[in-house]
């Protein structure tokens, strides 16, 4: 993906979807196979390339350099599933259900 000049590799954008899922450095770690300073690592470069001083402001900096909303592929970031809520149609119904 480039924006502006700028490409983000694979692991960049992984980093950032599980940021912006509000993922520690050891949550990204566990999840992505590495350690919480690689995990770090990844985060201040990340800060860098888009111009944040702060981690909390890479998902919002990075939706806006790219247009690509990180929290878009939460599910699969997080290695879960979508669900989808099924609704009854009528209350008594749902009662009947349980």
């Amino acid at each position: 993906m480039e924006a502006r000049g700028k490409k983000f590799t694979m692991r960049q954008r992984q980093v950032v979807e599980l940021i912006a899922a509000g993922c520690s450095n050891e949550e990204i770690g566990r999840r992505l196979g590495v350690s919480p300073r690689t995990a770090k690592a990844h985060s201040d470069a990340l800060r860098r390339k888009l111009g944040v001083t702060k981690r909390r402001q890479i998902p919002a900096a990075y939706r806006l350099m790219t247009g690509h909303d990180p929290l878009a592929e939460l599910p699969a970031a997080l290695g879960v599933t979508a669900r989808t809520l099924t609704l009854a149609p009528d209350p008594d119904q749902a009662l009947a259900m349980w």
